[in-house]
């Protein structure tokens, strides 16, 4: 690992901001790395042997409700950081702002970036996205199912790594 994930999660804990979610990307790509390793442990190791029995069509919607709130959870830390790393260097950059270049050129296309400016824009001095009224909203509409998605994955044995970071993250911070 030696891309922009591991540089963000060690400068989150250079910094002390929580980037859980971000962190939880790398070590899922570490722990995939080890395929014959992997591999190997298949063959020891079991798992649950349950089969899913609830209507389908409804629990790919519930996966995508938790893609979503887990992604606004991982801009929230990334947001969060960015604005610490700004104050603590002196670099006075403007989150909106950098919302609107990585919409324009960069890996981290989103369709809701512009959703992001509109909150920095509405208050510059916001602390996270998560207390602005479109992500809460988004939130208390969809962690119903944010919850189901993760405890259907622990009951069948699936890694949802990020998905479960990213809901500690969100209990953590409202608490």
């Amino acid at each position: 690992q030696k891309g922009t994930g591991k540089w963000t999660s060690q400068v989150s804990l250079d910094l002390g901001i929580p980037a859980p979610t971000i962190a939880e990307a790398v070590f899922a790509r570490i722990v995939s790395a080890v395929k014959a390793e992997r591999v190997a442990a298949a063959r020891i190791l079991s798992g649950p042997s349950v089969t899913f029995s609830g209507n389908k069509k409804e629990f790919i919607e519930m996966i995508r409700q938790a893609l979503f709130l887990s992604k606004i959870c991982s801009y929230a830390q990334g947001f969060q950081l960015i604005s610490a790393a700004s104050d603590a260097y002196g670099w006075d950059i403007n989150p909106g702002t950098v919302s609107l270049l990585w919409r324009g050129g960069c890996i981290i296309r989103a369709q809701f970036l512009g959703k992001i400016k509109a909150a920095y824009d509405k208050k510059p001095e916001l602390q996270n996205l998560l207390l602005d009224d479109y992500f809460k909203t988004a939130v208390e509409k969809g962690q119903q199912s944010w919850r189901r998605v993760i405890a259907v994955a622990v009951e069948h044995g699936i890694p949802v790594p990020a998905f479960g970071s990213a809901l500690a993250y969100y209990d953590s911070y409202r608490r």
